[in-house]
């Protein structure tokens, strides 16, 4: 889960400057490799002196939550394969690693004048090892769903155009700026303007009609974000790779206007903790950033490599309906009332993952009524599609082309 200070606005007075006297003998090598056995065919842009780097927009860190399955007996701390499924506590930590943003552009070449976002990890002195893990990690994800050149241009998905490293260790990422908003950003502007349709009274100021048509605007908004990230969430299972850090904060959206939600675009970013899923990786030894995951496919019975990697896809989905219940949610209610954090508490500790439970809880609050209206659409199909995604048995879970064909995301209720 991502914290990001999201970069909503930026000034036209951009001040660039060039980065100078850099040294590339970095663990990256962002030199032509290969990858599944083929050479990539993504042309990625190393040379420093190609670039221009503008203002700070933004920056963020990372938020280790984990979810522990099992009984809890006593002060016995350890996972119970007969009961998989029943979450019982909640581990959440600040990582150590923080990410800079800035903006910039592409100033020679066939891409000349291509504005980029710049991803800055830290050097290792200052964010250790990890940095470097992470940083290498999301540059060999994007590479290898980039090295077919027929399907490189899969719009769900952030484009990596190249970087280089800095003297002091820095690793700097150059994404094409397809967009300046996330989904956090733009539920959190929604909320906003939910909460300017009161009074200090409670009472809401708006006319029916008005309102009916913000609704019916943003449902289709909604499910228009919900589409674009799950399809480009399907890409990457079919090229496999799990994204293992979907979130609000993990989608950059070309808009939040509403009225637009035919141009929108949502891309996925952040795979630095992407897994590779081929069996022949999954044989082997799992690296750092795949601990957690695999500790916790064997806590749920899954052994094989055919058992991790339907895990590690069901594990994506699980997160993907997380993200489905906050975009049904906090852009309908009142600024304040839910955060993505009490969400999540109250779907896996308060109602154990019995979204009906959730909604009879929802439904008496209302605050939370637009929200629990959206998922009752098509006779509740919303709820369904939810309960589904998060299912406990991760084998019941739908892959992600199922929930892309499900009625709702289809939006064949609006």
């Amino acid at each position: 889960m991502l914290l990001t200070a999201d970069y909503l606005s930026l000034s036209s007075n951009v001040c660039l400057f060039r980065i100078r006297k850099l040294n590339f003998n970095s663990g990256l090598n962002f030199r032509r490799r290969r990858v599944g056995g083929q050479c990539c065919k993504a042309s990625l842009i190393t040379n420093s002196d190609s670039f221009e780097v503008g203002r700070l927009i933004g920056s963020y860190g990372f938020m280790n939550i984990t979810s522990y399955s099992g009984m809890q007996s006593g002060t016995d701390m350890e996972y119970m394969p007969g009961d998989i499924g029943r979450l019982r506590a909640q581990d959440v930590g600040e990582g150590s690693v923080k990410i800079r943003l800035y903006e910039g552009r592409i100033t020679q070449g066939p891409l000349r004048g291509t504005p980029v976002v710049f991803k800055v990890y830290p050097g290792q002195q200052v964010g250790g090892l990890e940095a470097d893990l992470m940083a290498a990690n999301e540059l060999s994800a994007h590479a290898s769903l980039q090295s077919n050149s027929k399907d490189i241009a899969c719009k769900n998905i952030q484009v990596l155009l190249g970087g280089f490293e800095t003297k002091t260790g820095e690793q700097w990422l150059a994404f094409r700026n397809d967009g300046k908003y996330t989904a956090a950003g733009y539920a959190q502007v929604a909320s906003e303007k939910m909460s300017k349709y009161s009074d200090l009274g409670g009472q809401k100021i708006w006319n029916p009609f008005e309102k009916n048509e913000t609704i019916k605007r943003r449902r289709y908004f909604i499910t228009n974000l919900l589409r674009g990230t799950i399809r480009g969430l399907a890409y990457m299972h079919d090229h496999d790779r799990l994204h293992q850090s979907l979130g609000p904060a993990s989608v950059v959206l070309n808009t939040i206007v509403e009225k637009d939600a035919a141009y929108l675009i949502p891309r996925l970013r952040d795979l630095a903790f992407s897994v590779d899923i081929r069996f022949s990786e999954l044989n082997g030894n799992s690296n750092t950033l795949s601990e957690g995951l695999w500790r916790r496919a064997s806590a749920a019975g899954a052994f094989t490599p055919m058992e991790k990697r339907a895990f590690g896809i069901a594990d994506d989905i699980y997160e993907a309906g997380l993200l489905f219940a906050y975009v049904a949610f906090i852009p309908f209610c009142e600024e304040g009332v839910m955060d993505s954090l009490s969400l999540r508490r109250l779907l896996e500790n308060t109602f154990k993952l019995d979204v009906q439970a959730m909604r009879e809880y929802c439904l008496a609050d209302d605050r939370l009524l637009e929200g629990v209206k959206f998922l009752d659409l098509g006779s509740g199909a919303g709820w369904e599609l939810l309960q589904a995604m998060m299912n406990r048995d991760f084998r019941q879970r739908p892959i992600a082309e199922a929930v892309l064909n499900h009625r709702f995301v289809a939006g064949a209720f609006l």
